[in-house]
């Protein structure tokens, strides 16, 4: 019986999987054109299963060398001969192991020298169109010999356009860190030290095509695979709602779709309802993973990704792509930024809430007794969440504890001091996101599930009686949205004439009504 797979290579006929066959052919296109480039690519992000299936593809009418620099030890990157002859020995070891012909073409122990290597790939590639793939090119901290080999195929590649020489006829490099951020990498690890005018990004490998092949999962992939998953289970449920519903909480990070399928299929029932999916997503929310282990220690070791993560989700600011800023180029090789048109963001709501969470720990250590003054049964009845009273707990507590602090403080933290008094009471049975379309430095919109409720909070800063009232028409449109017929807005006053007391009203427009909070 076939199951999900959230660890290494996805295998077809044990595994269900989303069919990647199109973004095969594009690539194997590339290769077809004799091009050379790099698939990079964050952690968990389908580079091995997408290698394997190109290997499989390209087998057909070209001799494929698929390696990987994992299991390399980090000897075969301190001097030339020990590259060469371990770049050899892995090759040979791949036909060996396959029982493929051609394993003893690549042994040779006279090659000792990039220049000997140089001869050596002009005879084996001389008959044969050979295409090399080299997974994992970023494993070894020291990467100044592997980067000269790279100088030595860039080389051999000018060549053969002028007609002299042969080479391979692709070579797709794997890994997270693009090989113009190899140096990155080093000074990132501690093996590099920049010296004054010296560029983090400097790459042998200008040849490179760009490779603009999405390989995140849209709905219809991720249907693709929920649909043989139903043929062998039958579920009866809705394929394409799930698909959609998976593709909203996850923006097709397959890591994470695999791993809200394998935990819907193997610890809630097979429950594929949105109830499902919730419940998949909270545990996700809270589980141990190597994906998001590396996220935070890289989160926590770069200052400049840490400030501008807190800065998008607590204080909803906006920003434009900008390839010089450094916290910006960490987010979005480590997976964790995505560029959306002009803009970037945070890549999809898991992380989203995940950041915030860890965040608003951050904050539970020096605000704790503010989520201590109220217990938790007292805005749950059963099963439901009583929004109202929640928020009106909220803005007296707040009122009592903060009403006399540093007002640019509050307005650069009342958002966090909302979500962290928040996390607390719908643990366990609900949970939150932060919709990014909406927030920004004025207003945040927050999401809660809670068994099968849903709220819509809108946040935002006093501005003024004009923007009060726009703030009450963006909620209805919001609410029309999401086709919602009930909200709450909860407005952060910081006037120095503000009202003595905070306040909670319901407001009705047409058929929709919303709770106007004012805390103060």
């Amino acid at each position: 019986m076939r199951e999900f797979n959230v660890t290494g290579l996805c295998i077809p006929g044990k595994h269900y999987m989303v069919d990647i066959s199109e973004k095969v052919r594009q690539i194997a296109a590339m290769v077809e054109k004799g091009q050379y480039f790099t698939i990079n690519r964050a952690r968990q992000y389908g580079k091995t299963t997408t290698l394997f299936q190109l290997e499989l593809l390209l087998a057909k009418e070209y001799t494929v060398i698929a390696i990987s620099f994992e299991g390399a030890s980090d000897g075969m990157f301190e001097v030339e001969d020990k590259f060469c002859q371990g770049f050899l020995y892995i090759c040979s070891k791949y036909f060996s192991e396959r029982d493929l012909p051609g394993s003893d073409i690549w042994i040779d122990s006279s090659v000792t020298n990039f220049d000997l290597l140089d001869a050596f790939l002009n005879k084996v590639c001389k008959d044969q169109k050979i295409v090399l793939m080299i997974d994992e090119t970023d494993k070894s901290s020291n990467n100044q010999i592997f980067l000269r080999f790279l100088g030595i195929l860039r080389d051999k590649y000018l060549k053969r356009g002028r007609g002299a020489g042969a080479t391979f006829q692709s070579v797709i490099l794997a890994g997270v860190y693009d090989i113009k951020n190899l140096k990155m990498k080093m000074v990132l690890a501690g093996t590099h030290q920049l010296k004054d005018g010296e560029k983090r990004i400097n790459s042998p490998w200008n040849i490179a095509a760009e490779f603009e092949i999405d390989m995140s999962f849209s709905a219809p992939e991720i249907a693709s695979m929920l649909n043989e998953y139903e043929k062998d289970h039958q579920t009866g449920m809705d394929i394409e709602a799930v698909s959609e519903e998976i593709r909203a909480y996850t923006n097709g990070y397959p890591y994470l779709v695999s791993r809200l399928c394998k935990t819907i299929d193997g610890k809630l029932e097979k429950d594929w309802t949105s109830k499902g999916l919730q419940m998949a997503v909270r545990l996700i929310l809270i589980e141990q993973s190597t994906l998001f282990d590396d996220m935070f220690k890289n989160i926590k070791s770069n200052a400049e990704l840490r400030d501008l993560l807190y800065s998008i989700l607590i204080n909803g600011r906006s920003y434009s792509f900008n390839s010089d800023n450094y916290g910006m180029e960490l987010g979005l090789l480590f997976g964790i930024l995505t560029q959306n048109g002009e803009k970037i963001a945070i890549h999809n709501l898991i992380f989203e809430t995940r950041i915030t969470n860890y965040f608003a720990t951050e904050k539970d250590i020096s605000d704790s007794m503010l989520t201590m003054r109220t217990p938790i049964d007292a805005v749950t009845e059963g099963n439901k969440f009583n929004m109202k009273m929640f928020l009106e707990r909220f803005m007296k507590h707040y009122y009592e504890i903060y009403s006399n602090r540093d007002i640019e403080f509050l307005e650069r933290e009342c958002r966090l001091l909302f979500i962290t008094y928040l996390k607390p009471f719908i643990n366990g049975v609900g949970f939150y996101h932060i919709e990014s379309e909406t927030r920004n430095s004025e207003r945040t919109d927050v999401i809660v599930d809670y068994n099968n409720e849903q709220f819509i909070i809108e946040l935002k800063i006093w501005h003024g009686e004009q923007k009060h009232e726009k703030a009450h028409e963006q909620l209805i449109k919001y609410l029309d949205s999401k086709n919602k017929s009930e909200g709450y807005l909860l407005t952060f006053d910081f006037r120095k004439r503000r009202a003595k007391k905070p306040s909670a009203k319901w407001v009705r427009k047409g058929k929709k009504k919303f709770l106007d909070c004012l805390a103060v």
